[in-house]
């Protein structure tokens, strides 16, 4: 009696060590095991390894578990039929239905879900070796899972949606967000993190500056005109042009003119031809993040967006790109939220110019921008007119009101929110 009482011990105790493995090796923190075997633990390596083949580690997990509960209930029930007769088969299966659900179920998986990582890395390198042992029925047992499912018409897709990864790491972003709103640094890291994944899926030509409101120069003008435009400018690059505003032959950098003119003396007569560099020209579909390893490839901060027939749509910068991961980067000669004007009775005058994505990020809202970039897009976009001045219109729970229109283009809209 005692050793078989020893027996089903051992064995529950095997039974809660399986439970407690299967919960902390598929819980276990991958970025961090990653990061601590990169760091030179063996340990986590091992549960990296095992992680790999994690439909190898639960097959080994369930077929040691099943084994020795079922070995344990028969010994239980052999052992109470000797005393109680056929009555023990129901004693038997009330005692050990408790013992298993209790002990070596809900305590060790309970403990292995709290302390996940820590459980993971000491349990490991047992764990390993019992895979290696056992592999030889999983391997067996998983081909004949497979055909069943077959047969049934189930099939298993090996292949992963090639979104998943991005959506798993916005999910883990997320994760945390009602625990830590009022941290207002990681509320910006998590900004940050949204943005680097959007990169992606955004073309250069919904944060491009619009050509309107491009500094651009007449390289046919005098040089201390020019000269006085690259002053008046906040800018330091600069396309130049010629004869037409489309025809665009290099860019200018006001330091290139400032040494041309210091080496001549503090002569403005210069060649600004000669100082301009070649243009950059790439078309509006470029993604985000394929034109920012470009601007390192190339090791330039400057572009010129084209259309599909070669027109001149406007420019993307590296600053540009910079300012969707981190926001506004301003410097002393950047105006503040230009186009965006808060008014006191809780309204907003926006130039019609002034990009949906800007305002969304500005003031946390959520206005699409897949049919338009701009304000005045989504407006024209929604209400399929031009509207005239004066008119409003409702969209999206917001109220747009013409202010100003210069010919055909909006160029001013009051936006009212909900009271």
């Amino acid at each position: 009696m005692i050793v078989s009482l020893v027996a089903i011990a051992l064995l529950l105790f095997l039974s809660a060590f399986f439970s407690g493995s299967e919960t902390a090796l598929t819980v276990a923190s991958r970025p961090l095991m990653h990061q601590l075997a990169s760091k030179g633990n063996k340990h986590a390596k091992t549960v990296n390894k095992l992680q790999e083949r994690k439909g190898m580690l639960i097959g080994t997990i369930l077929i040691g578990n099943n084994l020795v509960n079922i070995l344990a209930s028969a010994l239980a029930t052999s052992l109470l039929i000797g005393y109680f007769g056929e009555a023990g088969i129901a004693y038997a299966t009330i005692i050990m239905t408790a013992l298993v659900v209790m002990f070596a179920e809900i305590l060790p998986k309970t403990y292995a879900l709290q302390n996940a990582d820590r459980t993971a890395l000491k349990l490991a390198p047992i764990i390993r070796p019992i895979v290696f042992f056992l592999s030889p029925i999983t391997f067996a047992t998983q081909g004949l899972a497979r055909n069943t499912l077959w047969m049934f018409g189930i099939r298993l897709d090996s292949d992963e949606d090639p979104t998943s990864k991005a959506e798993e790491l916005r999910g883990a972003i997320e994760l945390h967000q009602s625990e830590e709103d009022d941290n207002k640094t990681i509320q910006n890291e998590r900004a940050m993190l949204r943005s680097v994944l959007d990169l992606s899926e955004i073309d250069v030509s919904e944060i491009m500056v619009h050509r309107k409101t491009i500094t651009m120069i007449n390289v046919d003008e005098p040089p201390e005109e020019i000269v006085n435009q690259v002053l008046a400018s906040q800018h330091t690059r600069m396309p130049l042009w010629r004869n037409q505003p489309d025809n665009v032959i290099g860019v200018i950098h006001a330091k290139e003119i400032l040494r041309a003119i210091c080496n001549n003396k503090g002569n403005f007569n210069i060649n600004i031809n000669s100082l301009a560099s070649n243009a950059w020209f790439i078309p509006e579909t470029t993604r985000l993040l394929d034109q920012l390893q470009a601007f390192r490839d190339r090791h330039e901060h400057f572009a010129l967006v084209v259309d599909e027939y070669g027109s001149l749509q406007g420019v993307v910068t590296l600053e540009d790109i910079l300012e969707e991961i981190v926001g506004d980067i301003a410097d002393e000669h950047d105006i503040s939220l230009p186009g965006l004007r808060p008014q006191s009775d809780g309204s907003f005058i926006v130039d019609g110019s002034f990009t949906i994505r800007d305002l969304n990020r500005h003031l946390e809202w959520n206005l699409p921008d897949e049919e338009a970039s701009t304000i005045a897009g989504i407006i024209l976009h929604e209400s399929r007119r031009i509207p005239d001045v004066g008119q409003a219109f409702m969209f999206f729970g917001l109220r747009f009101e013409i202010i100003r229109r210069q010919r055909n283009q909006i160029t001013t809209i009051r936006i009212t929110p909900p009271n």
